[in-house]
């Protein structure tokens, strides 16, 4: 074999090897400029993919943790509804009440007149906490008495509890003034009812700062993801022009080798 030979066959190898490891880049970069993603695989970043997909389970579970609490401050606010309508027909009966308590002036058939009313207010309490309903799930009539949110991006959170706010519960069935009757009564219901809302409004309250504090979790959890797997465009289009350039200069410089070996060819032949 010929210096030239060797020579050759050594130039050949090193632009095959060459050429492979551009090839391999052009198609990684071409892969994350299709993708936008600097991690499209394992091969890519071994480390940063599993940083990264712990980042993104925590951002989805932060999320959804989200729209558990949003969507929980609805089910409050039907709630609180409903005890606000219960709360105006307790106020109504107990009026009702102090006006059949002046006996100076309303005898036992007005008294009975009143009670007409009073009957109905009654029973539109028990009606109200039976009916009031949040996806098909009764909230005042004591089925719900201890609501789970999924607040946290790990399926924990907060306890709501759900009031009884029926008739029976308020303590005011059968309540009548036709014949004695105590008005504290309807003021102890009115307490419970009052307290019943408090307690939600401090839930909603809460909730309010549990979405504020996953947002805000979720937002930079989301910037550190994307540092870590997303790609910079600016420099991925840099990189990939100067691997166009350097393919260019590769393809000159073994033409201009190849010229240098026939070159040598010919005067080792002469």
């Amino acid at each position: 074999m010929s210096i030239s030979s060797i020579g050759r066959s050594q130039s050949l190898y090193r632009n095959q090897s060459l050429y492979k490891n551009q090839h391999l880049n052009q198609q990684r970069n071409a892969q994350k400029l299709s993708s936008g993603k600097r991690i499209n695989s394992a091969a890519d970043d071994a480390a940063g993919l599993a940083i990264a997909q712990k980042l993104l389970k925590q951002q989805k579970g932060l999320d959804m943790g989200t729209r558990n609490a949003a969507t929980a401050q609805d089910m409050v606010n039907v709630a609180d509804g409903g005890l606000s309508m219960i709360s105006d027909s307790l106020q109504r009966m107990r009026e009702l009440s102090v006006q059949a308590s002046n006996s100076a002036i309303y005898g036992p058939d007005d008294r009975a007149a009143i009670q007409q009313e009073i009957s109905q207010l009654n029973d539109y309490v028990s009606s109200a906490a039976g009916t009031t309903q949040f996806n098909n799930k009764n909230l005042l009539d004591g089925t719900m008495s201890n609501a789970q949110v999924a607040s946290g991006p790990d399926g924990s959170g907060m306890n709501i509890t759900m009031p009884n706010a029926t008739s029976a519960s308020l303590g005011i069935s059968g309540y009548n003034v036709t014949g004695n009757f105590d008005i504290s009564s309807i003021d102890s219901a009115l307490n419970n009812v009052s307290s019943a809302r408090s307690s939600l409004g401090a839930a909603f309250n809460r909730l309010g700062h549990t979405i504020s504090n996953n947002s805000n979790t979720s937002l930079n959890t989301s910037a550190a993801h994307s540092r870590i797997e997303d790609l910079d465009y600016g420099k991925a289009v840099s990189d990939k022009k100067k691997d166009d350039l350097l393919k260019e200069y590769r393809i000159l410089m073994q033409r201009k080798q190849q010229e240098e070996f026939g070159t040598v060819n010919r005067l080792l032949k002469f």
